[in-house]
């Protein structure tokens, strides 16, 4: 177990007794800085179904940036990019490229979120605030977590608007890919950074560790890394937190913070209910997946058992399958979804198993390297 920062507040805890204090109900949504909003709503509404609903920018009186909200079942999407050079969100993306910049989670109560928070050590990006409308009242406040993310308190009861002030709704009629909701948000930090932030999440957040994975479980002959899963109390909301481990070459964590500059999202992966479905109009419609050895087919009968899913729509669309005592998951991850090797998507379905997929770790990772290869950056 790590051991709790000496300025921790209040005083450390075991990180097995609950606290959850913030009460979060769910990932309201997650906000993606880019460098041309248009196009990148355009490729989250064609390429994975997601439905454009509302929209912000000079047409509703924001001179500041041009915005779209995008929804697929629970999970929605922010993408914005400025207007001027000199904005925040213009110097963010000439940092990191597109990335996520906000990860945002609905509380009942915006003021007591930050409260707790900042009294337990976060640090305040902006205070409780109100803005209003004619549909109503949005409050937000706002912490920073690792790098420059932001984790945003959102409570919209009193608001029945599009989305938030300057937001108007769009009707765009999408094909879903039948994409559910947000399932958990990966963030990569620095070598030896891993044990603060889940100190951070513990202390400050009130979540508790779900599970640790070390080098042994995520390493191939060339590179690893460590992850710790943090939760919160009603298991909604999942942060697994990873760091490089020491390797012969470079991990893709140490890619990453390479393009990214700093620690940050690296991955989002989304629930579907239907994963052979969504993966097939994924595929159609141009997502790129990264592509295991066949030899990983010929092992998996005996490793995970019987399953409903039919193996050789499995084996065609390269989707991965891991089992534990609470049953099975499927999953399988996007190339980068941007021109940097930043952030990806997993697409995940999950038969009672609530694990990562660790019996994937190695031949994923060893498809991952043959990328980075490629890139010229192993």
């Amino acid at each position: 177990m790590a051991t709790i920062a000496k300025n921790a507040k209040p005083e450390a805890r075991p990180m097995t007794e609950e606290a959850d204090f913030l009460q979060i109900k769910s990932i309201d949504h997650v906000h993606f800085y880019v460098g041309n909003a248009k196009h990148a709503m355009y490729y989250w509404w064609k390429a994975f179904g997601f439905k454009p609903v509302a929209y912000s920018g000079l047409e509703t009186g924001n001179r500041d940036f041009a915005s779209y909200v995008l929804e697929s079942g629970q999970a929605r999407f922010v993408v914005s990019a400025p207007y001027s050079p000199s904005s925040p969100l213009a110097s963010h993306h000439m940092v990191h490229g597109d990335g996520v910049k906000v990860i945002a989670l609905g509380v009942d109560d915006v003021e007591k979120a930050w409260k707790e928070t900042t009294s337990r050590g976060g640090k305040s990006a902006w205070s409780p605030r109100e803005e209003k409308d004619d549909f109503g009242i949005y409050r937000t406040s706002a912490i920073y977590t690792y790098g420059e993310t932001l984790h945003v308190f959102v409570d919209r009861d009193d608001y029945k608007g599009a989305f938030a002030p300057t937001y108007k709704p769009i009707n765009y009629e999408a094909e879903s890919t039948g994409l559910a909701a947000i399932d958990h948000i990966v963030g990569n930090v620095q070598l030896g950074k891993m044990n603060h932030w889940v100190n951070f999440y513990h202390q400050v957040m009130g979540f508790r560790q779900l599970l640790h994975f070390d080098d042994k479980d995520i390493s191939t002959e060339y590179s690893a890394l460590m992850s710790k899963v943090m939760s919160n109390g009603n298991g909604r909301v999942k942060f697994p937190i990873n760091e490089p481990a020491d390797g012969r070459k470079k991990s893709q964590i140490e890619e990453y913070l390479d393009y990214y500059l700093t620690p940050g999202a690296q991955h989002v992966a989304i629930i579907t209910g239907d994963i052979l479905s969504t993966v097939d109009q994924l595929r159609k419609r141009g997502v790129e997946f990264l592509r295991v050895p066949d030899t990983y087919y010929e092992m998996l009968p005996d490793r995970v058992g019987s399953i409903k899913e039919d193996m050789k729509a499995i084996h065609d669309l390269g989707i991965l399958v891991d089992r534990d005592d609470e049953g099975y998951l499927l999953q399988i991850f996007s190339k980068p979804i941007q021109d940097r090797p930043t952030m990806f998507i997993e697409v995940i379905q999950r038969h009672g198993a609530q694990g990562f997929g660790k019996g994937n770790f190695k031949a994923l990772f060893e498809s991952i390297e043959l990328e980075q290869e490629r890139r010229g950056n192993l």
